[in-house]
This record gives structure tokens, C-alpha cells and sequence, in this order.
């Protein structure tokens, strides 16, 4: 129990305090769950922080409850404002929440457009660009104006297999597509989709279940909807790029500033729970201040010529220390027995022997945002490793290869001109270094077991 001063309606407050409990349950990735007794007014982010205290998550303020419909194939991050309570009372008992990383949450507000492409925000097209880019973001947050998205959609006609293309616009009001071209004449418009008592889901049961024209499916869900597929307004579009814009503006458009406010909510913790939700720093990260040892106390070395050269004198004495070893029977760092070999399957980062497909899955779920990644077991190479990683919304691998030098065992991505003694190593590396990479590694893939 938390000490009884008032608390913030952020902080993880544990649900028997309040009266009027509901019942929740809330699942991981592998299946597992808890339930939980919640009050009335917990709210998406209260529930995911006291998910995060109550399982030693590193807080990093990517948590999300997802509402996840089986039978439909469909799933949402819920709202961080949103109560819980509600949400569920329009579940079906076969629904269930689960507790997910997603990056890409408030992704929109750091870069704006790589979200919104030009050609789909109908004012960018109307002033010829004159309008700076500053203000996309508060055009959307801005009651007074009313920013249009536009664009092609194939949309499933109802209570029938089969798709239609049409030119789509959604605004505040709803989503409407035109019975003419892309004609925006009113007598043009008709309404596909209400935003006030709707909310917009991710399809996961793949584009055959609905025959879909492409692999970029999502759906508008009445909240009334429970089990009846046939109320559903499914929609697919042309790629990833413009799903994702879609989805996010249909967001915008019915939360305005309250995603804002959300977004700038800070995400710290009181000083109490400051020990479980700090990241642990990484010895690379430690010991990034070069330090001269070889006196009576210890010196930083400001000199960067003089640290270069003592980091190389430290370098190459490292590694007589280790061939030594190696020849009076001690493992080499790639042997079974030893620590380096197995140490990385204790990092939140690696998935053990997952399939190329269902890193894919893990990816798109957790955000697809720059720099996300994850490490592997190779299918094809029992002594090698893959690193999957996300860049520009596409997800690539780079093959982790076994290399010998002077007797020693490295691991490698390119070729051995960068050597690492164990995948801890190499992903410090690539966090700090772009190297032959797209992009430097930030944000990893982590699965948590309730």
C-alpha cells in the first residue's frame, strides 16, 4: 500500500483503495493474464502504470492497454484518457485487453509529416504549400479550422464480399466518400462512418477472412457493435504510409487537444517509485569518461589524444589477458559453457528461436517507429544471430555472424569489420553508433509475462 498523501492521477495506485470495483482482465503476448480489481474512474494510463509497478517494468512511458476482439480480428490502443470501465462494459466476454509496448503512440506530435503526406491533407493542396509545416499539427488541434484528409480507399460494401474504390474524405464531422469522382459538391457526399460514437481498429486476421484488395486493412467499430461483423465499415488502403495516416487523423479528429494533453502530461514518476522505473544504465554507457588508473587515486583524462592512446594500450591489453586465458583452458567467449555465450537471452531485446513472421507481427504491433528492433536465433545458422530492425515503416534483418581472430571467437554484422565479444556488446554499440545500420537501435521489442 502507497502512503496515504494524496496522489497524483498518475500515480500507480493500487485499485482496492477506491470503492465500487469492477472485475478486469487484462492478457500478455503469450497468453497469460491477471485479473484486476479496477474503480470507475481509472483510466487507460492509471491501469497500464500500475501494470508496469506491479511487474518491474522499466517505465518508459510506451505502455498501452489494447482492446483486442478475437472473433472480429480487430484491435485498438485505448486512449491514455479513456476509463476503463466503459471500454469493457462494450466488450464481448470472448474480448480481453492487453498489455503491449507502442511506440508510436504520440509518434505524430515529433514528426508531423511522415504522418500526413502532402497530397492527402486537402489544405496543403489547396495554398500550393505556402503554408509552413509548423502548422499542420495545429490546424488538427485547433477547433476553428478544419483540416480534411483525402484520398482513395477501397471500402467493403456492407454485408457483401465484395470492394469498391472510392475517393474518401474524413473530416470532423465523418467520413464521407464521393458519388462522383472527387467532386466535394455536397449533394456529392455521402456518410460512411460517424467519428463521435466510433473508434477506428487495426484488421489482424490477414486480407483473406474479407477477401481484401491489399494487406493495409482497418475498420470503423460502432461502440454499440459487439460480435456483428456485418456493422462493421471495413476499409483498406493503398499502403502502410497512408493506413497509418488515416488511423491517426481519425484520432485527431474525434480527441483533438486531448491527445495533446495527453502527450504532455509528464510521465515521471513520483521520486518514490523513481527505482523502479529508471533504466538500467549499460556498462557502455559507465564508462564513457576516459580515466587513468595508474597512480596512487584516479585522474579523468581530458586530453582526448592522450585518451584515444590509453584506451588502445587498454585495448590491446585486454586482449592478451583473454588469448592468455584461452590457452591455459579457459572458454572463449562464443563457448557454450561460458557466460558471454547465453547472458544476452536475459535482455528484454531478444526472442530466442521466433520466426522471421512473427518478428514481423511483433514489430507492427509495438509501433514501427525508427530504430525499433529486436535479436534472434537464425533459422538457417545455429551459430548465428539476426537483428530485426524498423526503419521508414519497413522492417529489415541483418544476418550476426561468428568471426575467429588471433584465436578468439567475435560476433560481426559487416563482415568483421566491427567485432563484438557477445550480442550485449553489439547492441551497445548500435545504440550509440549508426554504423551500417539505417538508423542508430532506440527502442526495443519487449514481451512481459503477467
Amino acid at each position: 500500500m502507497f502512503p496515504s498523501s494524496t496522489p497524483s492521477p498518475l500515480d500507480p495506485v493500487s485499485p482496492s483503495a477506491h470503492p465500487q470495483l469492477t472485475i478486469c482482465g487484462v492478457g500478455s503476448e503469450d497468453g497469460m493474464g491477471k485479473v484486476v480489481e479496477i474503480p470507475a474512474d481509472m483510466t487507460a494510463r492509471d491501469l497500464c502504470q500500475f501494470l508496469v509497478y506491479k511487474n518491474h517494468c522499466v517505465d518508459d512511458n510506451s505502455w498501452a492497454l489494447v482492446e483486442h476482439h478475437p472473433a472480429l480480428g480487430l484491435e485498438r490502443c485505448l486512449e491514455d484518457h479513456e476509463l476503463v470501465v466503459q471500454v469493457q462494459a462494450s466488450m464481448t466476454s470472448e474480448s480481453k485487453f492487453l498489455f503491449r509496448k507502442n511506440y508510436a503512440k504520440y509518434e505524430f506530435f515529433k514528426n508531423p509529416l511522415s504522418f500526413f503526406p502532402e497530397q492527402m491533407v486537402a489544405w496543403c493542396q489547396e495554398t500550393n504549400g505556402t503554408i509552413p509545416p509548423s502548422q499542420l499539427l495545429q490546424n488538427f488541434l485547433n477547433s476553428s479550422s478544419c483540416p480534411e484528409i483525402q484520398g482513395y480507399l477501397y471500402v467493403k460494401e456492407m454485408s457483401r464480399k465484395s470492394w469498391k474504390k472510392l475517393y474518401v474524405f474524413l473530416r470532423r464531422s465523418g467520413l464521407y466518400f464521393s458519388t462522383k469522382g472527387t467532386s466535394k459538391e455536397p449533394r456529392h457526399l455521402q456518410l460512411l462512418a460517424d467519428l463521435e460514437d466510433s473508434n477506428v481498429f487495426t484488421v489482424i486476421t490477414g486480407r483473406k477472412l474479407h477477401n481484401a484488395p491489399t494487406d493495409f486493412e482497418f475498420c470503423i467499430k460502432p461502440n454499440k457493435v459487439r460480435n456483428e461483423v456485418k456493422e462493421l465499415r471495413m476499409l483498406c488502403a493503398e499502403d502502410e504510409q497512408s493506413r497509418t495516416c488515416w488511423m491517426t487523423a481519425f484520432r485527431l479528429f474525434k480527441y483533438g487537444i486531448l491527445l495533446y494533453q495527453n502527450y504532455k502530461i509528464p510521465q515521471q514518476r513520483k521520486t518514490l517509485l523513481s527505482h523502479f522505473s529508471a533504466p538500467v544504465r549499460s556498462v557502455s554507457e559507465n564508462s564513457l569518461v576516459a580515466m587513468d588508473f595508474s597512480g596512487r587515486t584516479g585522474r579523468v583524462i581530458d586530453n582526448p589524444v592522450e585518451a584515444q592512446s590509453a584506451a588502445m594500450e587498454e585495448g590491446h591489453a585486454w586482449r592478451k589477458r583473454s588469448q592468455r586465458m584461452n590457452i591455459l583452458g579457459s572458454p572463449s567467449p562464443l563457448h557454450p559453457s561460458s557466460l558471454s555465450g547465453v547472458i544476452h537471452r536475459t535482455q528484454l531485446w531478444f526472442h530466442g528461436r521466433i520466426s522471421r513472421e512473427e518478428s514481423h507481427k511483433m514489430i507492427h504491433q509495438q509501433g514501427r517507429v525508427d530504430g525499433m528492433f529486436l535479436l534472434r536465433d537464425s533459422q538457417s545458422n545455429p551459430k548465428a544471430f539476426v537483428l530485426t530492425m524498423c526503419h521508414h515503416q519497413k522492417i529489415k534483418h541483418f544476418q550476426i555472424l561468428p568471426c575467429e581472430e588471433d584465436g578468439q571467437m567475435f560476433l560481426s554484422l559487416d563482415d568483421a569489420a566491427t567485432k563484438f565479444t557477445d550480442l550485449i556488446q553489439l547492441v551497445e554499440f548500435y545504440m550509440l553508433n549508426r554504423g551500417v545500420l539505417p538508423c542508430k537501435l532506440k527502442h526495443p521489442c519487449t514481451t512481459v509475462a503477467l
